[in-house]
């Protein structure tokens, strides 16, 4: 596939939710530091840094299964805020505004899969 993974929407929208998380969890209390935050912001960089690397394969396949890292790691930072909201260290607003965003940037991913699937299909046809 290999191409600039800078120049796709999902890619911006990863980095933008990424930088917001990390805002959002420096309220975190120290004890969360190794925590909960650290999670999230592990996560969150992940699903951008998959996106990256898949985009930069040679082959379909292989972007695909990076997009599916990356599509993973998306439902584990909606998981992470829905803990952080249920545990207090995060207020519902914040939270389901980060939860709608991930899931636009899960759906995005979704359709970036099925169009290199869909092309990859028709090359083995």
């Amino acid at each position: 596939m290999v191409g600039d993974y800078r120049r796709l929407e999902v890619w911006s929208l990863a980095r933008s939710l990424t930088k917001s998380i990390y805002s959002e969890t420096e309220t975190f209390p120290g004890t969360e530091r190794y925590g909960l935050a650290s999670q999230l912001r592990q996560a969150s960089n992940s699903i951008g840094a998959n996106i990256a690397e898949g985009i930069g394969r040679a082959t379909d396949p292989d972007t695909l299964r990076f997009l599916s890292i990356a599509m993973g790691s998306a439902n584990e930072v909606e998981q992470h805020l829905v803990v952080a909201n249920d545990v207090g260290l995060m207020p519902e607003s914040v939270a389901a505004d980060l939860i709608s965003r991930v899931q636009r940037v899960r759906r995005m991913l979704v359709g970036l899969r099925t169009t290199i699937a869909d092309r990859d299909r028709k090359k083995r046809d």
